[in-house]
């Protein structure tokens, strides 16, 4: 297996959390791992990406080259859009809906982009887009949108559920498990 994932988001939606356990995992059943964080002012809602490299063999660059991503997962509708060249043909996306105004954007000096529900249908090949935010609400945290788009994701990746609880028991601070776990099983049944 091969597999190029982008997680991206904005600061403080938790992308850094999701590629750990994406990461811990895909290391667990022997697979070599890179992981890139790059975060853009990320504490002042700047974006953030993770590049999740998994390989059979090893892993020579911890970067995902534009058209290489087998997989992007966007927690904001913006950040789908600016990643969106990273895609491969045939490429999955995992797109939550939200929308998060950047600062340019909220102080009136460019308007937030019109088409990009029409850009992201037309690159990608798998399209799921939803409300993660009112999934990860109705699971007991709004801070749980991660997990929740692991699970939509995961139906594409090659781990079990049984595998998935546990790689999230071993990450997630014991308080916070039990949540996880249905925010996960929640992303699991979009």
């Amino acid at each position: 297996m091969e597999k190029n994932i982008l997680i991206v988001g904005v600061g403080g939606q938790g992308t850094l959390l999701a590629s750990v356990l994406l990461g811990n995992l895909a290391l667990q059943k022997g697979y070599d791992v890179k992981l890139s964080e790059v975060h853009g002012m990320s504490q002042r809602g700047g974006d953030v990406v993770t590049h999740v490299k998994i390989k059979d063999g090893v892993v020579a660059s911890p970067l995902i080259e534009k058209g290489e991503a087998d997989i992007i997962i966007a927690f904001e509708k913006l950040e789908a859009y600016r990643w969106l060249p990273y895609l491969k043909k045939g490429g999955a996306m995992y797109v939550n809906t939200q929308q998060i105004m950047p600062m340019p954007v909220v102080l009136g000096q460019v308007e937030y982009p019109a088409d990009i529900d029409e850009a992201i249908a037309d690159e990608a090949a798998t399209l799921v887009e939803f409300d993660a935010l009112a999934l990860a609400e109705e699971a007991g945290s709004n801070k749980a949108v991660n997990v929740v788009l692991l699970g939509a994701a995961s139906k594409v990746l090659p781990f079990t559920e049984e595998e998935w609880m546990e790689v999230i028991e071993k990450n997630v601070k014991p308080k916070f498990v039990e949540l996880n776990k249905e925010a996960f099983a929640k992303g699991q049944a979009v």
